[in-house]
């Protein structure tokens, strides 16, 4: 029988989450979590034939009869290579959720009138495991992300889950996929968890047919070469988000819209987009990154801002972890070394004018981009309306706060600093 590993019950999330959305997906998320009956097509009757939520111990494994060779670890790119094994669990409005199964990675077979290449039924969530120095395979927070895609597939009527039940399947794909987790520094495996609708009826509704699936793929060093502060382009012909929109939801149809904003900054000299919202041009995110900003007052504090989760700002784990690690240190819980003995931490909305100011007046101390694919990526200009914003970063590539504050989450992921936050895969 599985036993849960984890403190939090997303499914209790899941509830009190419903108070937030609007009335058709509420109606949709409760139909969802309900249902674990179909109908007997010869009598009528009420009959059991899925379960209303993922049942790990219902799993089973097909192993590939032809494994991958491993790529080298020092030509991994990211997103190019996966794993042999992939985990599947569909789910339809009648039986609930099918028995979870660990299958070769292969294509999918879906219906050319599947909601999700018409109508964007789509969310995902991004991941990794890390193999600790004694061994042990690691992933970072997974409930955080359990969380955050409950609330994403409240947003799209799509079928919501019990997020320790998944974690515990994808430990299952990941113990068996644990030689594909690379042994070398800064390296780890990379996880997708996605989930789609697949009924094949055209109309725009809530979907009677859904697949989850997860697959992996190893993942080198973000900075292979050592750190490199990057330029952004402040984007002003186009915003990533509106207030009431969808920009708070990790949804595949966040993403392909920010293409051509990127295509544009590399296009001017810039290696990412900075969102800019309104008129006043507030930071949103940093491309596919929450952002930070230090900004040092006239008494010496260093103030640590970063925009709020007002239903723009995706809330990251890498940005909850940022802002733990550095509220920690300022209640003095646990100090972090090259951290400001001065420090105040705020969420709160901070415009283009403010961070231009402090950078003309010498108070701009650093601001930088946190993800899951890079954890913290400092920013050394920003090309705002014809000219540059100068940004402060060290010879190491990286501004003060942001090299304490990476170091300090590089080492709880590789497990070198004994962390709640790391979930053991296996031994």
């Amino acid at each position: 029988m599985f036993v849960s590993r984890l403190p939090s019950a997303p499914s209790r999330l899941a509830s009190a989450s419903l108070s937030r959305l609007p009335w058709l997906a509420v109606t949709a998320a409760r139909r969802h979590m309900s249902k674990g009956v179909g109908v007997d097509p010869m009598t009528g009757e009420a009959i059991r034939t899925g379960t209303a939520d993922i049942e790990p111990s219902l799993l089973t494994i097909t192993r590939t009869a032809a494994p991958k060779e491993l790529p080298p670890s020092s030509k991994l790119l990211f997103g190019r290579n996966f794993s042999d094994h992939m985990l599947k669990i569909r789910w339809t409005e009648a039986s609930g959720w099918d028995a979870p199964s660990i299958e070769p990675y292969a294509p999918l077979s879906i219906l050319p009138s599947a909601t999700v290449l018409h109508y964007a039924q789509a969310i995902f969530e991004g991941m990794k495991a890390y193999r600790n120095p004694n061994g042990t395979i690691t992933m970072f927070r997974p409930n955080k992300n359990m969380e955050r895609m409950n609330i994403s597939a409240q947003r799209l009527a799509l079928p919501t889950f019990n997020g320790d039940a998944l974690i515990e399947c994808m430990r299952q794909l990941i113990a068996l996929e644990r030689h594909w987790v690379p042994k070398e520094q800064g390296h780890s495996l990379y996880i997708r968890p996605a989930l789609i609708g697949t009924n094949g009826t055209l109309g725009v509704q809530p979907p009677n047919e859904a697949l989850l699936f997860v697959i992996c793929s190893p993942a080198g060093p973000y900075y292979p070469q050592g750190f490199k502060p990057v330029p952004l382009h402040g984007t002003t012909e186009y915003i990533r988000a509106a207030p009431g929109g969808t920009g708070a939801y990790k949804l595949a149809a966040n993403y392909a819209p920010g293409v051509i904003a990127q295509k544009m900054a590399a296009k001017a000299g810039y290696a990412q987009n900075l969102w800019l919202h309104g008129p006043e041009h507030y930071l949103t995110e940093v491309g596919t990154m929450n952002l930070f900003v230090a900004l040092k007052e006239e008494d010496g504090v260093i103030e640590l801002v970063t925009p709020p989760l007002d239903g723009m700002i995706l809330p990251g784990v890498i940005r909850d972890s940022v802002l733990t690690l550095s509220r920690n240190h300022v209640s003095g819980k646990k100090r972090l070394a090259g951290l400001p003995e001065k420090l105040k931490v705020s969420e709160r909305p901070i415009t283009m004018g403010e961070v231009k100011a402090a950078a003309e007046c010498g108070r701009l101390v650093e601001l930088f981009g946190t993800g899951t694919a890079c954890n913290i990526v400092s920013v050394d200009k920003i090309g705002y309306l014809g000219s540059d914003v100068v940004i402060p970063t060290g010879e190491d590539g990286m501004g003060p706060l942001s090299k304490s504050l990476w170091t300090e989450l590089t080492a709880i992921q590789t497990g070198r600093i004994e962390s709640e936050w790391n979930f053991v895969v296996t031994k």
